[in-house]
C-alpha cells in the first residue's frame, strides 16, 4: 500500500492544478489518470476548437480581402477539403497530437506521483487503480464529464461524432446534422460550413446559447444563418435511420428530414461521478450527478472529500475548474479560503463572439435585487466601422440600490475578450460612478462601456 496525504482522481485542468499546487509545496500527492494529463481541454475541446475557429476565420476573412481593402480582387482559395486538412494538421500540431507525454513528464517533475488507471474509492480513506492500493487523508475528485447522447430511435446505426471526435477528425463531412444550439454546436458548426461543409444546427430550445440574453442568441442565430448554416430553433430530432450510401437521414419534430454524412451530438456533458465508490463514503451525487459543494470546494457532509471542476456542476468550463483549483489547494495548505461565482465569465467564441458574466436583469430581479438594464448598438462605435464588424449588442446590468454592475453580456468581435472588463468589475463591486469616468482608448471596442454606464450611474 502507498500513502499519500491526497490523492486526485482526474488529471484534467483542475485535478492538475490541484496535485501541482500541493505537491511544490511539500505535499505528496498521487494523481490518477486513466487518459490524458491535462484533460480533454489541450487535447480534444478548448485548443483545437479555438485552433480550428481561427483557421476557419483566416479562409472566412481571405474571401473578403477586397472588402477590406486587402487585395483589389478576390484570391483564389483552395478546395475546402484541402484547406481543412491543412487546419486540422495545425490544430494537430498546437495540441500535441494528443498525446500528453510531455505533460506527464511536468507533472512528475513537480513531485507529483502519476498514477495510470481509473480509480475507485474501496474503502474510507484508500483508492484502489487496478490493484493498486493508495491511502490518503484528504480525496479530490475531478473526474470532469462526459457527453451525453440522447435516446433516440436509430442514432447508434447512424455516422456520429461527439464533440471529442470532430475534433480529432482529419477530413470533414460533405454535410453535418449538428444536434444542440449551445457553445459547441454553434463553434462546431461555424467552422464546418466555413470549410464548405453543409450544416444543418437543430436546437430543441427556443434559442442558441442555452439560457443567454435573448437579443445576443437571435444575433448570434442571425450570424450563423449569414454563414450559410440552416440553423432550426425549437426542433428536435425525433428518429433516425441510415440510408443505403451508409448516411444518417434524421425525422425531426417540425416533420422534416435532413440528411446528412455525418450527426455531431453536442446536446450537453454530464459530470462523471457514477462507479466511483464514492457511496462508500457516504457521498450521493445529485439528479443531474454532481458533487455539491459548499463555498471551500468541500463535498458537503465531508471534512476530507473535495471536488473541483465539471463533476461540482457549477461552472463547467476550464477557468472555473482553475479557480476552483486554488481554493481546494489553498484550504488543503491550511488556509480558509472561500469561492465566489458571481463573475465567472461564459463564451461562445464564434463570430461575432458571444460573452456573458453575472446576472442578467430577469435573474436578479428573481433573487430580490433592484436591477436596471442599459443596452449599447456596437454599430455605433468606431471600431466596429474601421474593422468591418457589423456591430453587435453589449447589455449591462445593474443593482440600482447598491450602485454596482452585476451583469454583462454582450455579443460582437472579441467581446470574450473586452467583456473582462465588465467580470473585474462585478468581482470587485467598483462603484458604477468610478465606472462611468473610466476612459477608453479610442477608437477601441471597450469604448461601448461609456454611454450604458452613463445612464446606469445617472451621470
Amino acid at each position: 500500500m502507498e500513502t499519500s496525504d491526497v490523492v486526485v482522481l482526474g488529471a484534467g485542468s483542475g485535478g492538475e492544478n490541484v496535485a501541482r499546487t500541493l505537491a511544490e509545496a511539500g505535499r505528496s500527492v498521487a494523481l490518477v489518470e486513466a487518459l490524458r494529463v491535462g484533460g480533454e481541454c489541450p487535447y480534444v475541446a478548448c485548443i483545437p476548437s479555438k485552433a480550428m475557429l481561427r483557421s476557419a476565420a483566416a479562409r472566412h476573412d481571405a474571401a473578403r480581402l477586397p472588402e477590406f481593402g486587402g487585395a483589389s480582387v478576390t484570391p483564389d482559395l483552395d478546395e475546402p477539403a484541402e484547406a481543412y486538412r491543412a487546419a486540422a494538421r495545425r490544430r494537430d500540431d498546437l495540441s500535441e497530437h494528443r498525446d500528453d507525454t510531455e505533460a506527464a513528464k511536468g507533472i512528475e517533475a513537480a513531485g507529483v506521483t502519476l498514477v495510470r488507471g481509473r480509480g475507485r474509492v474501496a474503502r474510507p480513506g484508500l483508492v484502489e487503480v487496478d490493484g493498486r492500493e493508495l491511502a490518503y487523508t484528504d480525496l479530490v475528485v475531478a473526474t470532469g464529464s462526459a457527453p451525453v447522447v440522447p435516446d433516440l430511435d436509430g442514432l447508434d446505426s447512424v455516422p456520429t461524432w461527439t464533440s471529442d471526435e470532430a475534433l480529432a477528425a482529419p477530413d470533414r463531412p460533405a454535410t453535418l446534422l449538428v444536434l444542440g444550439g449551445g457553445a459547441v454546436g454553434c463553434e462546431l458548426s461555424q467552422l464546418h460550413v466555413r470549410f464548405g461543409t453543409t450544416v444543418t444546427l437543430v436546437e430543441a430550445g427556443p434559442q442558441l446559447a442555452g439560457k443567454e440574453e435573448p437579443s445576443l442568441a437571435a444575433l448570434l442565430a442571425q450570424a450563423l444563418r449569414e454563414d450559410g448554416i440552416d440553423v432550426r430553433t425549437s426542433v428536435e430530432a425525433e428518429r433516425f435511420e441510415r440510408t443505403a450510401d451508409g448516411r444518417a437521414r434524421a425525422h425531426l419534430s417540425d416533420g422534416t428530414a435532413v440528411e446528412a454524412d455525418r450527426v455531431l451530438v453536442a446536446t450537453g456533458r454530464a459530470p462523471r461521478t457514477r462507479d466511483l465508490g464514492l457511496d462508500l463514503l457516504g457521498v450521493q451525487p445529485g439528479d443531474d450527478g454532481a458533487l455539491r459543494v459548499d463555498d471551500h470546494c468541500r463535498v458537503a457532509g465531508q471534512q476530507h472529500v473535495w471536488a473541483v471542476g465539471d463533476v461540482t456542476g457549477i461552472a463547467p468550463y476550464t477557468h472555473a475548474a482553475n479557480y476552483q483549483a486554488r481554493i481546494v489547494a489553498a484550504n488543503l495548505l491550511g488556509g480558509d479560503r472561500t469561492a465566489d461565482y458571481l463573475a465567472i465569465p461564459r463564451a461562445v467564441y464564434t463570430e461575432p463572439a458571444v460573452a456573458s458574466v453575472g446576472m442578467a436583469e430577469a435573474q436578479a430581479r428573481d433573487e430580490g435585487v433592484d436591477a436596471v438594464t442599459a443596452v449599447m448598438d456596437l454599430a455605433d462605435v468606431a471600431r466596429s466601422s474601421t474593422d468591418g464588424t457589423g456591430g453587435g449588442r453589449l447589455v449591462l446590468t445593474a443593482d440600482r440600490t447598491a450602485g454596482v454592475l452585476i451583469g454583462a453580456a454582450a455579443i460582437g468581435a472579441r467581446a470574450d475578450e473586452w467583456l473582462a472588463e465588465a467580470t473585474l468589475a462585478i468581482r470587485a463591486r467598483v462603484p458604477l460612478s468610478v465606472l462611468a469616468d473610466v476612459v477608453h482608448a479610442f477608437p477601441t471596442f471597450g469604448e461601448a462601456y461609456e454611454p450604458p454606464l452613463r445612464e446606469l450611474s445617472g451621470g
